[in-house]
């Protein structure tokens, strides 16, 4: 408890939630950091695509990128739209549950959940490959670093949103403020450094590896739309905000996007402009860094910058996940705990589930953001066409003021999206896509069957089931089962004379001498209450004792049976090993029986 304490904080009233809302400046740093920090690896991915086709194939980076620039424009206000008209969050499943079904809606909520984790491990792992890049020698140990990474981030979240977006604003700001001086500095050498690209004389020519196809060209778009993956977290976490909370996610979304499109665009063109060719052991970013800059100090404060924008992108899908989960747990898709509040009054479960899922996959693909990458942004385009889909049905149904151009927008969106998760499926389905769309399956049959399961237990807990009260029991009978005579018993003994009925001590006897000194310690200390003595041949003390329960059980059909069980606590954790779990056990043996109530009775010791 007390290290709980140190690394979370002491809990928060229920009153002091509004006062953990978030203002822009903050809200941008927590929710925005996912999107934005995507174009350190954004460009990098479409030219790894185009590389196949060798280096004069490389100049298809700018088109494709103008085609993902679209993008961001035609989400940008479509998302703003969604803020306004569900200013209660919710994102892609509420739109799509409100207007398109609960299938749909499940289809979005599971897309985005698997793209929430994969948004952890992907920026982790694209965060340690930033440092990496500077400093070769912390290779071997990524997934480490990684995995100290998202235990970091999980601990900070589950101090509080307004805490821990202060924390991350500092590092996320140096992170946007490195990036624009590298694109601010290195742009203008574009036009107005040296004739010849730095780069050319430095790089070798690559040998094209396949032929220049439109299927390579929109390999790599599906690959650059990684880009965009983040832009839907504003509109989930909209009562995040400070009040106005459309008004103040509608601004913050829009300076997201003028970053995000600004930044993405300059690597972009300087990645074209200097014939950047990708490397395994370094990134595009740290080719440019070192290129604008040289190897000093600026470059180390780049990648550092770098690096850290990476991992705290990773901060906001720990801002989407867990709201997302409460929403559903809300509707009983998801275990009820999901909408609870922790301590710090955030969804300490959602984030503790995030953070484990998000280290698995590290682990299981061993760091490798561009094994990462194919499974990446799949699923949130999926819910991107949902949520576009949605809207336009809502404009069609419920029409209001300038509905038409309302339209218009979601429609564009709907069209574009559905266009790019098609060319992203169909282009990333070998490389191991498959495995996102056999989860999102595996989760939409999770939620039916969380959804099935709640609906059983109110059927059957409600008090009009069968219109009448079901009948009292005629009797209570009190087992104590017993090892022996001391004050732990007696404890025992003292709390089932307190209460009436039927009440026994049962002593199982696996050794007749043993057994004599029990009989006549009861006697002395029993205080008169009946013992039974049952014999256990094969020494078998449970079994014995679960027996006799149940032949009470089928004998007394309208009974009863209460267990009392004394249990010795010790005063040390270790301790425990030396005592056996006898009572763990039978309460374990004992627990889904039907008419069987468990009652423990502890004897704390002090020493």
């Amino acid at each position: 408890m007390l290290l709980k304490r140190w690394l979370v904080g002491d809990p928060l009233k229920t009153t002091q939630a509004k006062h953990e809302r978030l203002s822009k400046t903050i809200a941008l740093a927590v929710f925005s950091s996912n999107a934005i920090s995507s174009v350190a690896y954004g460009t990098e991915e479409i030219l790894l695509v185009l590389i196949l086709a060798g280096t004069a194939a490389l100049s298809w980076s700018i088109p494709v990128s103008l085609a993902i620039l679209f993008l961001v424009l035609v989400l940008t206000i479509s998302y703003r739209q969604i803020i306004y008209e569900y200013p209660d969050g919710g994102g892609a499943y509420v739109v799509a549950k409100t207007n398109l079904g609960e299938r749909p809606a499940l289809v979005a909520a599971a897309a985005l959940m698997i793209d929430y984790i994969l948004t952890v491990a992907v920026s982790i792992a694209a965060g340690v490959a930033a440092i990496t890049s500077a400093i070769p020698g912390l290779y071997a140990h990524r997934v480490s670093l990684g995995l100290l990474a998202i235990v970091f981030i999980v601990i900070i979240n589950l101090r509080g949103v307004r805490e821990s977006g202060k924390f991350f604003a500092i590092p996320t700001y140096f992170g946007l403020v490195s990036l624009s001086l590298l694109i601010l500095v290195g742009a203008p050498n574009t036009f107005f450094g040296p004739s010849s690209p730095l780069t050319a004389s430095a790089e070798p020519s690559e040998q094209a590896m396949e032929s220049l196809t439109l299927f390579l060209i929109l390999r790599s778009f599906a690959a650059g739309c990684s880009t965009v993956t983040g832009m839907e977290v504003i509109s989930n976490g909209v009562k995040s905000f400070r009040p106005p909370e459309s008004k103040n996610a509608a601004v913050t979304m829009l300076w997201m996007s003028t970053i995000l499109a600004s930044l993405f665009m300059g690597i972009s063109w300087m990645a074209y402009s200097y014939h950047i060719v990708p490397k395994s052991e370094e990134t595009v970013v740290s080719q440019l860094a070192r290129l604008t800059f040289g190897t000093g100090t600026m470059y180390y404060a780049i990648q550092t910058g770098t690096m850290i924008l990476l991992i705290l992108a990773a901060n906001s899908a720990f801002a989407g996940f867990p709201h997302l989960a409460s929403i559903l747990a809300k509707d009983g898709f998801m275990p009820h705990q999901m909408a609870t509040f922790g301590d710090r009054l955030v969804f300490s479960n959602g984030i503790m589930v995030l953070g484990f899922f998000a280290c698995l996959l590290l682990v299981v693909f061993e760091g490798d953001t561009h094994a990462l990458i194919p499974l990446y942004a799949i699923g949130v385009f999926i819910s991107f066409t949902l949520s576009q889909a949605g809207m336009v049905k809502r404009w069609l149904t419920k029409k209001g003021a300038h509905w038409r151009k309302k339209l218009a927008v979601n429609g564009i969106g709907a069209c574009t999206t559905g266009i790019a998760s098609v060319i992203i499926a169909s282009t990333k389905f070998l490389q191991g896509a498959w495995i996102v769309f056999l989860l999102i399956t595996v989760l939409i049959i999770m939620f039916q069957g969380i959804r099935s399961h709640y609906k059983a237990v109110a059927e059957q807990i409600a008090l009009d089931r069968r219109g009448a009260r079901p009948p009292l029991p005629n009797r209570n009978i009190v087992l104590i089962p017993i090892g022996g005579v001391n004050r732990a018993v007696i404890r025992a003994v003292d709390f089932a004379r307190s209460r009436p009925g039927d009440i026994r001590a049962v002593y199982v006897e696996t050794d007749p001498e043993e057994s004599a000194k029990v009989k006549i310690l009861w006697a002395q200390w029993g205080c008169g209450i009946h013992l039974v003595v049952l014999s256990s041949p094969y020494r078998s003390v449970l079994g014995s004792l679960i027996e006799y329960i149940e032949e009470i059980l089928e004998k007394h059909r309208d009974t009863w049976v209460t267990v009392v069980i004394p249990e010795i606590l010790p005063a040390r954790w270790w301790q425990n090993i030396l005592h056996n779990q006898r009572a763990l056990m039978l309460k374990a043996a004992l627990l889904f029986k039907e008419r069987v109530v468990l009652t423990d009775i502890p004897f704390h010791l002090t020493r």
